[in-house]
């Protein structure tokens, strides 16, 4: 199966479980991958028959922007349960950083999971 991927989406939104968080906003990256036959748009050069990455992009942007959650979990699995819903994909992976949530983990911490429909 070909992929189609969004990587390094970042989007500020309220996010946090404790008290001094809920009053601010913080960054969070998301890297998607969504299985998705590429090969009709590919060959008919047609946006109508790929998986619109901008438009996927736009809905998880409002999503996580929309309510404030506590847990990267909670966003990983509504931004999974979006794209399933949403898009004709079988099977998306989520990957969600919170970049400054350990000072000492320079990468981010996060979780990665994986949804089929």
């Amino acid at each position: 199966m070909d992929k189609v991927f969004i990587a390094g989406l970042e989007v500020l939104c309220t996010i946090g479980a404790y008290e001094w968080e809920k009053g601010i906003r913080q960054r969070l990256v998301f890297d998607l991958e969504m299985d998705f036959d590429c090969r009709p748009a590919g060959l008919a050069d047609d946006l109508v028959k790929a998986l619109d990455y901008a438009a996927v992009s736009q809905r998880v942007i409002a999503l996580v922007e929309s309510a404030p959650v506590e847990l990267v979990e909670t966003m990983a699995e509504r931004v999974a349960a979006l794209i399933l819903s949403e898009f004709a994909v079988p099977r998306v992976r989520v990957r969600v950083t919170k970049p400054n949530a350990v000072l000492q983990a320079r990468g981010g911490v996060g979780v990665d999971i994986v949804r089929e429909a």
